[in-house]
């Protein structure tokens, strides 16, 4: 395999995976670009992305411009002089100069099968939606958002235990080794672009913290996914008296009752449709507990409602 001139764009943990590969490959990464360090933690302190974290432990050059409005910037990436530019959840837009710059263009890893969940939270979106399938779409980047010509893609099928955490190490790694083939193929002129469907795009919205409440007027299906596509972050919750209390694991029940009520001594909640059995729950500075251990030191009993959110 030719090795080849890269630069790698990118930003969260879910990215490091393919920049190992691409090295363990033998290509010569010149440069690596990623958002930069800000305020995170509770303490708020400077943190650097876990990119550019690997960047600065391996002696890569790290560049973190804001934006590429600047004509220096935009120079300073062209005199790279690169075969490709990969780029894997970065978090800014290129502008089509830069689109052009590589030899065989910017070169995107996303993890869905576009193009549905275009966008910034496609794992979550899968998951909540309730789709049978993830996976990735490898793309030649164009002007639009995850809008590019297809070079490879490959699925994945969702489990119904399957969360987010799960579902973003496998993409994470399925994404790291279709790359290296990718750019192989691309050097040897084998991969035939082609243009995403016009029908089933779909834009996958940021998650916040909010999205995190439970409201128990909703269906338990729906909560059941909910909880799954929100863990590890921001995870979901519910308030119990004064106390915000995280829900790790649960699964519906085929039951009838109010919304919000507790139904029976397994942690079994009435919902809008269908009912929620609670497997796994953690109260602020505690550590996680199966629902059995939790009840035995907290009073949330048969018979009491729980606040519903609207």
């Amino acid at each position: 395999m030719k090795a080849l001139r890269l630069a790698f764009m990118a930003t969260p943990d879910f990215s490091v995976a393919a920049l190992k590969n691409l090295i363990a490959a033998g290509h010569d990464i010149v440069c690596i670009y990623s958002q930069p360090p800000r305020p995170a933690g509770r303490g708020k302190k400077i943190r650097k992305s876990p990119v550019h974290q690997f960047g600065d432990d391996n002696n890569i050059e790290i560049r973190c411009p804001k934006n590429f409005k600047d004509p220096i910037d935009q120079q300073a990436f062209i005199d790279l002089n690169l075969d490709a530019a990969i780029v894997v959840a970065y978090g800014l837009i290129l502008p089509q100069l830069l689109l052009n710059a590589p030899r065989f263009g910017c070169i995107n890893i996303h993890a869905s099968i576009l193009p549905r969940w275009r966008g910034a939270a496609p794992i979550q979106r899968a998951i909540l939606a309730g789709d049978e399938y993830s996976g990735i779409t490898i793309m030649q980047m164009d002007k639009g958002l995850d809008t590019g010509d297809i070079l490879s893609m490959q699925k994945v099928k969702i489990t119904n235990d399957c969360n987010a955490e799960m579902l973003h190490d496998q993409l994470s790694n399925l994404g790291a080794s279709m790359i290296v083939k990718i750019l192989n193929d691309l050097e040897n002129a084998k991969i035939t672009p082609m243009a995403q469907p016009q029908d089933g795009a779909i834009y996958a919205e940021k998650i916040t913290k909010q999205d995190g409440k439970l409201v128990w007027m909703e269906s338990a299906i729906l909560l059941e996914r909910k909880i799954r596509a929100l863990n590890p972050w921001p995870g979901t919750y519910f308030n119990c008296g004064d106390e915000h209390i995280k829900v790790l694991e649960a699964e519906y029940v085929d039951m009838s009752s109010t919304a919000g009520f507790i139904i029976d001594d397994k942690m079994t909640i009435g919902c809008g449709i269908g009912a929620l059995r609670i497997k796994k729950l953690q109260r602020p500075g505690k550590k996680p507990l199966a629902a059995k251990e939790f009840l035995k030191g907290h009073h949330i009993c048969p018979g009491r409602h729980l606040t519903c959110y609207k």
